[in-house]
């Protein structure tokens, strides 16, 4: 993808990597497509039961409670009870000491990172990010509100130029698993740390899923063993079991400041939380991830033959871009110019597989999502054998992408579809 453009030569939309278009072109157009797709999980729950719904969003977003945990649910009761266990845990999983770390939860990660810029961020300072891909957008946004200049860079060289470039760089924010979950390299962390203490910049790793996939994956020491200085993952990513909370673990001083920010501007998540919280973190298993991993790679094998070199895959993900999405409708259509943008071809596909087979894709999760492509990826074993397995997904993807290029011409029928107006 180029850096302004797509392949069809639609410009990007501000903070996004893809372009908006006629049918979806702002936050609010993606919360009526939210709301369209909360019509049909209702609708098929109603008509079919619950297990007529199948997430293969590769999120966790439940609440992992028991029972007796339910007495202590209120905001003051609830810390008092189970913040020393949750702060020990979360320690623990980040990799962190007592003595040197401390440990807050947002009430999202992109929370976390909003915070993390409203305490170490001035305006007019410059935010560096590095990835092995490209900063997700909700670090550009939170760049943006304070006022600062975002550089994104894609690898040590590019990094290191950008650094020396700026004379005043606020914070270096680092992806570890990029959006495009490519990984970045150990080596490269390393240097990448030690470049920007060398200036006296901190660094943040926005490390969604990489809390969990870079040690369980890849052999990578825990995001605080990374020497960085702070850092948040999210709590429904990939071996976790919810809730959708950010997890930030860094030094003391920077872990007050930040949470202190985050409370004056109601980013915390709730104390009633710290149960769930507690239960995700000790259920905890480096092997589950690995499953996940191994389960996405069957279905990997299974779309690749239905789709063939459509099909991109990483280390941990298979993935169709928006653009294919779009090129493949339009091919079965048998139409030569595009009558919708990919990002709108990716969401039609996406409501389809919902509508038609009931897959909840990560497409959903996000608003905006902070990508266009179709995204396979940490797949629960137990879904995959309840809808029938890998060749059964690729089926059901194949079958909404066929019905997608009987609309795809009539951008009114799409219309329909994503919002449930004409």
């Amino acid at each position: 993808m180029d850096e302004q453009r797509d392949r069809f030569g639609n410009r990007l939309a501000p903070s996004l990597p893809y372009a908006r278009g006629q049918i979806l072109a702002s936050t609010e157009d993606d919360f009526r497509k939210l709301e369209r797709a909360w019509g049909i999980i209702e609708r098929r729950i109603r008509e079919r039961g619950a297990d007529s719904i199948f997430n293969f969003s590769g999120l966790e977003r439940g609440l992992p409670v028991a029972s007796e945990d339910l007495a202590f649910a209120d905001d003051e009761i609830a810390p008092a009870l189970y913040f020393p266990r949750f702060r020990a845990l979360a320690l623990e999983h980040l990799g962190g000491t007592a003595d040197r770390h401390d440990v807050a939860l947002f009430n999202r990660l992109t929370a976390a990172t909003l915070a993390t810029h409203l305490a170490l961020v001035k305006s007019g300072d410059a935010v560096i990010g590095i990835s092995a891909g490209h900063s997700h957008p909700s670090v550009l946004r939170a760049a943006a509100h304070v006022g600062a200049t975002f550089r994104d860079t894609g690898g040590v060289e590019d990094f290191s130029r950008a650094l020396e470039r700026e004379s005043r760089v606020g914070l270096v924010v680092l992806s570890r698993l990029a959006v495009t979950y490519d990984l970045l390299p150990l080596d490269a962390i390393r240097t990448v740390v030690r470049l920007a203490h060398a200036k006296g910049v901190p660094v943040y790793v926005d490390d969604a899923g990489g809390a969990r996939v870079g040690p369980a994956v890849f052999g990578q020491p825990r995001m605080l063993e990374l020497g960085v200085d702070v850092g948040a993952t999210g709590m429904d990513k990939y071996g976790t079991l919810g809730p959708r909370l950010g997890l930030l673990g860094g030094e003391k001083d920077l872990v007050g400041r930040i949470r202190a920010r985050g409370l004056e501007c109601g980013m915390e998540a709730r104390p009633m939380l710290y149960p769930a919280a507690v239960r995700s973190l000790a259920g905890y298993r480096p092997e589950r991830v690995r499953e996940l991993v191994g389960c996405t790679k069957q279905v990997a094998v299974a779309l690749r033959e239905v789709l063939g070199s459509r099909v991109r895959e990483t280390p941990v993900t298979a993935q169709v871009l928006a653009e294919d999405i779009l090129e493949l409708a339009m091919e079965r259509a048998a139409i030569s110019r595009p009558p919708i943008v990919p990002y709108e071809a990716s969401a039609a596909l996406s409501m389809l597989l919902l509508e038609e087979h009931g897959i909840i894709t990560v497409h959903f999760a996000g608003l905006p999502p902070g990508t266009s492509s179709l995204l396979v990826k940490f797949v629960p074993p137990e879904t995959l054998a309840r809808f029938g397995g890998s060749y059964a997904f690729a089926k059901a993807l194949d079958s909404s992408l066929s019905k997608l290029a009987s609309l795809i011409a009539k951008p009114e029928s799409v219309r329909a579809l994503l919002t449930g107006t004409v």
